[in-house]
């Protein structure tokens, strides 16, 4: 009887925690993580968590968001290898790179 709910919760912690391994968290000015890889075909969601607004722009221009307020989002599906640095039209110092493989 208890299989199902422990399968259950076992499922659910992984979909987790595969949701957290594609996910690039913007706090205190930077992103993390500032790498990321990834298998082609994945979707990368950035998500803001200052308060006050970032963007998410590729250096190759392949990917631009808006301007993310407070737990506003951005999602991207890379879908071929390569090396893709990004970094905050607002904010420049701000970098991070995602790693598709």
């Amino acid at each position: 009887m208890l299989a199902g709910p422990i399968a259950g919760a076992f499922l659910a912690y992984g979909a987790l925690a595969a949701q957290a391994r594609n996910e690039v968290v913007i706090d205190n000015f930077t992103f993390g993580p500032h790498d990321l890889t990834v298998p082609a075909g994945t979707t990368v969601k950035w998500v803001n968590h200052d308060d006050i607004p970032h963007t998410v722009i590729a250096s190759d221009k392949s990917f631009r968001s808006k301007a993310l307020d407070t737990d506003d989002s951005y999602a991207f599906t890379f879908t071929g290898p390569g090396t893709f640095s990004y970094f905050c039209g607002l904010h420049p110092q701000m970098t991070g790179t995602i790693i598709v493989k």
